[in-house]
C-alpha cells in the first residue's frame, strides 16, 4: 500500500483515506552525532551555578550521547585539601541534566575544586575511568561560572 503526501502537509492519504500522520522525530539534538560507546564518552560541558547561600551549587551536565548508561561522580575539594561536597550519578539515562550539591565543610573556603569522572562498572567488573573534567568554583561570586 503506496501512500503520498498531500501538499507538503505531514498527513498521509490513500485512495482518499487518511493513513497517518509522517513524523519527524529526532533523539539527538545533533543527527550527526550519534550514540558513543564508552571509550569516548565525555562530558562536553560542565556548568556550575552558585546560589546566593554559598552553599549549595547546581551542577549541570552536558555529555555526548551514549550506547551503554554511564555513571558519574563528582567531588568538592576546599582550598585546605578536604572533601566538601561529593555527587554519584549512577547509569544515567540523560546526556544533559542537572543537580544541587551542598557543600558541608564546617569552616567554607572561598574557592572549591570541581573533579568531575564519568566511568563505568558493575558488581563484577572493576570500575573503568573513560573521562575527567576539572574546574575551579569561586563560592564568593553567586550565579553561573
Amino acid at each position: 500500500m503506496n501512500g503520498q503526501l498531500i501538499n507538503n502537509s505531514p498527513f498521509i492519504i490513500h485512495n482518499s483515506q487518511f493513513l497517518g500522520i509522517v513524523m519527524d522525530i529526532k533523539f539527538f539534538d545533533d543527527p550527526f552525532e550519534g550514540p558513543k560507546p564508552r571509550e569516548e564518552v565525555r562530558i562536553k560541558q560542565l556548568g556550575l551555578y552558585m546560589h546566593e547561600d554559598g552553599r549549595r551549587v547546581a551542577v549541570g551536565f552536558d555529555m555526548t550521547p551514549f550506547m551503554e548508561r554511564p555513571s558519574i561522580q563528582v567531588t568538592f575539594v576546599n582550598e585546605r585539601g578536604k572533601e566538601a561536597g561529593s555527587l554519584h550519578v549512577i547509569e544515567t539515562l540523560q546526556t544533559n541534566f542537572s543537580l544541587t550539591v551542598h557543600l558541608r565543610d564546617k569552616e567554607p573556603t572561598d574557592t572549591y575544586e570541581v573533579t568531575a569522572v564519568v566511568y563505568y562498572a558493575t558488581p563484577e567488573t572493576e570500575r573503568v575511568n573513560v573521562h575527567t573534567l576539572t574546574r575551579t568554583l569561586d563560592r564568593t561570586t553567586p550565579g553561573e561560572q
